[in-house]
């Protein structure tokens, strides 16, 4: 019988934690801290996206440049970085002509614009399979304040930024799997699904107040996990405080089991996080400062793994945590 293959993680820990410098952290996170300027760490990302998997073939290629962009982005915010630049590599099929790359780079000039970021260089090459596109994002941050994932405590509040679940629904509305709603909805879904906001005007101000964080990128309940495991914790969610837009609240309304899709489902680009419970207050002038909504959601509790419990507290049941990259 053929050995079952190794999950993400367990391969991440089996072939290359031995090889990781010092700044990697062990890769237990989802960056690297690198000295820079005198009293500053340079944080390391970089994050890919395959046609087919994380774009449709047909998306305007404005907004396929975009999201590379800021799904890197999202991960400097979660540890309060700013933005200095990036490095990108394409693997380019002959259908992604000078037409095509004319579109992706004006996307990424309006994001230049947008968050104050540009090209330092990279790579191009061709393939005969499907468009991959790969992207390395630095940002800086003072030393010692970049908030890590290791940092949660028993008793400090799960925040999370935003709303949830919308990407989710997006994805299945560009699908059609929901055909009712209206096409307003379904705009703003689609939008959120393809253009996320990486919250770096909340996540500089989280510095100091935060004790650990992650970016939503898997879904809440896996990087959450993910930020529980690397703090020794557990965590206790309750749904019925999951914040949600007016679009999905209306979805989850007609169809209650699609909550799951704040919970579970990745591509929201949010922002969860741990605070102890005494700074509520500085929490709210952060989102206030940086116009964001931010909603307390649950605790960090003695133990380990996340529970989700229903509106009666009782545990909700999930047949998967979050996506996987296998």
């Amino acid at each position: 019988m053929a050995a079952k293959p190794l999950g993400e993680f367990a391969r991440i820990a089996r072939f290359f934690a031995p090889l990781a410098l010092p700044g990697a952290l062990n890769l237990r996170d989802d960056v690297a801290l690198i000295a820079g300027r005198r009293g500053e760490h340079y944080v390391l990302k970089a994050d890919a996206i395959v046609e087919g998997v994380h774009f449709f073939a047909d998306d305007p290629p404005a907004d396929v440049a975009r999201k590379l962009l800021r799904v890197n982005l999202s991960d400097l915010a979660a540890k309060g970085a700013i933005p200095v630049g990036y490095l990108l590599t394409m693997a380019l099929p002959k259908s992604r002509n000078d037409r095509w790359l004319a579109s992706f780079s004006r996307g990424l000039a309006a994001d230049r614009r947008k968050y104050r970021v540009g090209l330092f260089g990279g790579d191009s090459v061709a393939t005969r399979g499907p468009t991959v596109l790969s992207l390395a994002a630095i940002g800086r941050v003072a030393q010692g304040r970049a908030i890590l994932r290791d940092g949660a405590r028993p008793g400090d509040v799960v925040y999370v930024s935003g709303t949830l679940g919308d990407a989710a629904l997006g994805l299945a509305a560009i699908k059609g799997r929901l055909p009712r709603m209206s096409r307003a909805a379904r705009r703003y879904l689609e939008r959120r699904y393809r253009l996320p906001e990486p919250r770096l005007g909340l996540g500089r101000r989280l510095t100091g107040i935060a004790r650990a964080a992650a970016d939503i990128s898997d879904g809440l309940v896996a990087d959450l996990g993910h930020v529980c495991t690397a703090s020794g914790v557990g965590a206790v969610i309750e749904a019925a405080r999951l914040p949600l837009s007016a679009a999905a609240r209306s979805i989850i309304a007609r169809s209650p089991g699609r909550i799951r899709a704040a919970l579970t489902h990745g591509d929201d680009y949010e922002i969860v996080f741990a605070a102890p419970s005494h700074a509520s207050g500085r929490v709210a002038a952060a989102a206030r400062a940086a116009g964001v909504r931010v909603t307390a959601v649950g605790r960090i509790v003695a133990g380990r793994g996340v529970r989700v419990l229903d509106a009666k507290g009782r545990r909700l049941r999930l047949s998967r945590v979050g996506y996987r990259h296998v």
